[in-house]
């Protein structure tokens, strides 16, 4: 059975976290022509598509491929497999790769934090196939484990054949994959990712700048990611943090290093121009009780285990309506972050978003007596 919380309390709570938001709506345009193959448009916070053309295409990442190389190396750093100051000496292979390099020397030990460096600043092949060999054994098992990554991640759309993205007939994604794993790095990640912002990296006494030239043009822009090869044409994921919001845009398929960040620019700043992602709910904040029969307690909190926000026209955050309901009855145990419920989201009658809702203790078994109890009134219930 389904329960409906009284809309009156959601409505309140609602409104008491977006009072700031309930200025009256203003213009929405459509978004900007962009002259590229495909884009997407992402907020990170509420996990909103803001505007997409192609997202599911099949596309060649170029050197976009490299944020799951280095998703699948964080993992491990993570994980303790790994080690920044762990030194390793590149691997003719490695050395011989072509496309951008880091120029590492394979007579020349080398540290893991300075391939990373060199893969997310200056895209280096070199550093790519040292890392994976490092990590995977052999690039060939390397990516298995990025594919295996994708997978657990929902990119549908994907298939990596190399680390480093070099032109492969078996080797593609979508922009809405590239926008799941950026995400994910973000996420997952924050510790690694202020490297995106960096603006040069020197080796082996040869400085090589970071190609995304939005980090030079935009104070908001911290990252991503540049590709290119002649079939890929010129890719490039960017992302924005403003005002408290974040918004990751894929741009790919573009005419020259300029178009990219010039088309990608369109997108974040219509994305942040006109759109608002207010903070909901809090995470782990009590949003309303639920009855619990035969626990140790007759009643649990219910809410959400992470922040809860919404992206919504400009204006317009005032005008969500939020409906919550839960299961009934609920009965003893119950486990902390057990779904009990579910919250949603609508706008002009239109569906925006829906979250699991979750109890946010745990509740026991009550002793025998009122278990007792409570089943003989379940039977009148």
């Amino acid at each position: 059975m389904k329960k409906l919380i009284s809309a009156a309390l959601t409505a309140s709570l609602l409104l008491s976290s977006t009072a700031g938001f309930a200025a009256s709506a203003s213009f929405t345009p459509p978004p900007p022509e962009i002259a590229g193959k495909a884009y997407f448009l992402y907020d990170f916070y509420s996990g909103r598509t803001i505007a997409q053309m192609n997202p599911d295409q099949r596309v060649s990442p170029a050197s976009l491929t490299k944020l799951m190389t280095a998703y699948v190396v964080f993992k491990n750093i993570k994980a303790g497999r790994l080690k920044l100051d762990q030194t390793v000496l590149p691997s003719a292979n490695a050395w011989k790769t072509g496309g951008s390099r880091m120029f590492v020397d394979p007579r020349t030990p080398v540290t893991i934090n300075d391939l990373i460096h060199g893969m997310i600043i200056v895209s280096g092949n070199d550093a790519c196939v040292a890392l994976a060999e490092t990590v995977g054994g052999s690039s060939e098992v390397f990516v298995q484990m990025m594919n295996r990554e994708a997978a657990n991640l929902g990119m549908r759309s994907t298939h990596f054949n190399n680390v480093d993205g070099l032109p492969d007939a078996n080797h593609y994604t979508s922009v809405r994959d590239l926008a799941t794993v950026s995400a994910a790095l973000v996420r997952d990640f924050p510790e690694f990712y202020p490297l995106y912002s960096m603006k040069s990296f020197t080796y082996n006494h040869i400085t090589q700048p970071n190609r995304n030239l939005l980090l030079y043009r935009d104070p908001s822009v911290d990252g991503m990611k540049t590709g290119y090869t002649d079939d890929a044409g010129y890719n490039l994921v960017a992302s924005s943090h403003r005002d408290g919001r974040r918004v990751i845009s894929v741009v790919v398929g573009t005419a020259s290093p300029e178009a990219r960040a010039v088309e990608s620019s369109k997108l974040l700043n219509y994305g942040l121009q006109f759109f608002d992602t207010p903070r909901l709910y809090a995470a782990n904040k009590p949003v309303s009780t639920v009855k619990v029969y035969k626990g140790s307690s007759d009643s649990v909190g219910i809410g959400f285990q992470h922040d809860i926000y919404s992206t919504v026209p400009k204006g317009t955050a005032s005008q969500i309506k939020v409906q919550m309901t839960t299961t009934q009855p609920l009965i003893a145990p119950v486990k902390a972050g057990q779904a009990v419920g579910k919250l949603t989201l609508t706008l002009d009658g239109k569906t925006i978003a829906e979250q699991p809702v979750v109890a946010l203790k745990a509740v026991d078994e009550g002793g025998f007596f009122s278990r007792l109890f409570d089943t003989i009134r379940l039977w009148f219930a």
